[in-house]
Order: structure tokens, then sequence, then C-alpha cells
């Protein structure tokens, strides 16, 4: 069954996040996810949403959605963001 990493936040240095993304983005693709919804526009319908940037990642399923919050590459580029950046992540089963 995939599950789904939402993550929602502010960027406060667009260009240092910049490396943080790459190196995400090839951290989740070597765990199997991949993009379903990456900062476009969006737009509160209902209460209040921790931030303007939402990103949204599929995975084969919650066990590799786990691995690859855990892994190296991720905690290593996780170490780049934390200073730029302020996200709130979690993890889904889909249905």
């Amino acid at each position: 069954m995939p599950a789904y990493l939402v993550a929602t936040g502010t960027v406060k240095n667009p260009e240092a996040y910049q490396e943080y993304r790459t190196l995400a983005a090839a951290a989740i693709a070597r765990h199997g996810g991949r993009f379903l919804a990456r900062g476009g526009a969006s737009e509160v319908l209902e209460g209040r949403f921790p931030g303007p940037r939402v990103v949204v990642v599929e995975f084969p399923s919650l066990d590799r959605a786990r691995e690859f919050f855990h892994s190296s590459e991720y905690q290593a580029a996780r170490e780049k963001r934390l200073a730029v950046a302020d996200l709130n992540l979690i993890i889904v089963d889909g249905v």
C-alpha cells in the first residue's frame, strides 16, 4: 500500500534551500519516492495551515517512507535545511 510524506513549512533562505532540494530529491528517488506536489500554488480553504510551502511525496510503503527519512542521505540533506527552512513532516498510509 502506498504511503505519503507531507511536508509544510516556510523557506527562510531560498538560495541556500536549493542545496537541500537537490540532496533530498536524490534521497527520495533512491527510496522509491516520487513527487506529487512540490511547492506549487496552494490555497487554504478552511482553518490554519502551517506554512505556505506544501510538498507531497508518494512512497511504495510506509516502511520505505521511514527508510527514506532515517537514511544517511536524507539526514545529510536535513542538516543543510535546518538553518534555512522550517518544515513540518508527516507520513501517512495511503488507501
